[in-house]
């Protein structure tokens, strides 16, 4: 799960803290992942619910390239969730719908949202694949870029799988979501 970023749309709060319906983002994301399975979290130590494994990318604010080489340096399976603490939508079953997807010949699935685009923190991966696909220096390299090279499948999200937490905008819409008129 990557939860290294700064906040910085957000005032520099820590998204990983906020309070969401009385849970953690962080929370709320670990709580996707399958109960059995060891969690990788890249950012700085904080408390949680469930036991996981810390580490930094580098530098600490290197970007989501960098996050991702630091926490596959600490994968053990063959198949990886790729996760971000700022998307509370998803849930236990995203995940299992993105496993079942994973077809033979597919490095990865991944979400993508009403507009057709890939959300690169969402999906699942051959932790092979994503390791022969980051760049040597991966620190400010574009996730996008890094992951546009491999057989991806696109899985549809459902509901707000795919929404975001990045202004204060987003959580207050997380907060207090629009009522449906008439």
């Amino acid at each position: 799960m990557l939860a290294g970023g700064s906040g910085r749309r957000l005032g520099g709060r820590d998204k990983a803290a906020i309070v969401l319906g009385g849970r953690t983002l962080l929370d709320r994301v670990l709580d996707a992942a399958p109960p059995a399975s060891r969690v990788v979290v890249v950012g700085p130590p904080r408390e949680s619910a469930r036991p996981v494994v810390w580490t930094r990318e580098e530098p600490p604010g290197g970007g989501p390239v960098a996050g991702l080489a630091a926490g596959l340096a600490l994968v053990e399976s063959d198949v990886v969730a790729v996760l971000a603490v700022d998307q509370p939508g998803v849930t236990a079953s995203t995940v299992d719908r993105l496993r079942a997807a994973l077809a033979v010949g597919v490095d990865g699935v991944v979400l993508v949202d009403a507009d057709d685009r890939p959300q690169w923190t969402a999906g699942v991966w051959r932790a092979g694949a994503l390791r022969r696909a980051l760049p040597e220096s991966p620190a400010g390299a574009s996730l996008r870029r890094v992951l546009a090279d491999l057989a991806v499948l696109h899985l549809p999200a459902e509901h707000a799988e795919t929404d975001d937490i990045d202004t204060p905008a987003d959580l207050a819409n997380w907060r207090h979501p629009p009522r449906p008129t008439n």
